[in-house]
């Protein structure tokens, strides 16, 4: 055991780890994998092999955009690997401040830094495709289809029935391909509302 090499030890890490979807999107209705839950699941390998991993977060400006820079490293002492990954900082604020816009761009990162150090491969989980989307947002038309009354209705019937506007825009991404509400167009934007409505009557 002791004479494995860093790169032995982390195969067998590889081979053996098994990462649940531990969150849930009650109003998606789907399963997704965060960096939490594969930091849990990974532990008590590590521990066996010896194995510290270490995490950090730096902020980087692109142009215009800022991003946050992660990296994953794995040490047994002696020699070290480490591997990197980005997440853009999302432009729209709607229902988030700057701290949680922040957070969730260094929670993705971290988590794509951790896929690549342990070769998880979920790049069709709804999860990350709404985060591919959104990093590709320039590539849409600006072209806001909805008003800024509708954008807070749609908020406020989500807010009644318990769905948080995150929660919205998962959904949204997910589901229409959109990465702002405001792009939906008149009839998507009928059909998320009447799901909320939906949610709102069953649960009175």
């Amino acid at each position: 055991m002791s004479d494995e090499t860093l790169v032995q030890k982390l195969i067998h890490v590889q081979k053996e780890l098994k990462a649940p979807k531990g969150q849930f999107n009650e109003f998606g209705n789907y399963n997704y994998r965060s960096a939490e839950d594969i930091l849990e699941a990974v532990k008590p390998f590590n521990a066996e092999k010896g194995l510290l991993l270490t995490l950090t977060d730096e902020p980087l400006l692109v142009g215009e955009w800022h991003y946050i820079k992660a990296a994953a490293s794995i040490t047994d002492g002696k020699d070290t690997h480490t591997v990197t990954a980005y997440a853009r900082e999302s432009e729209s604020k709607k229902g988030m401040d700057h701290s949680q816009i922040t957070g969730t761009a260094s929670s993705y990162a971290r988590k794509y830094a951790l896929n690549g150090l342990y070769l998880i491969d979920d790049t069709k989980d709804a999860d990350t495709d709404e985060y591919q989307n959104q990093n590709n947002q320039n590539s849409q038309p600006n072209n806001k289809n909805l008003s800024e009354a509708q954008v807070k209705r749609l908020f406020a019937i989500g807010k009644s029935v318990q769905v948080t506007a995150a929660d919205i825009k998962k959904v949204i991404m997910n589901d229409y391909n959109k990465t702002d509400v405001s792009l939906l167009t008149k009839k998507e934007y009928d059909e998320v509302c009447s799901r909320l409505e939906s949610k709102k009557r069953v649960l009175t």
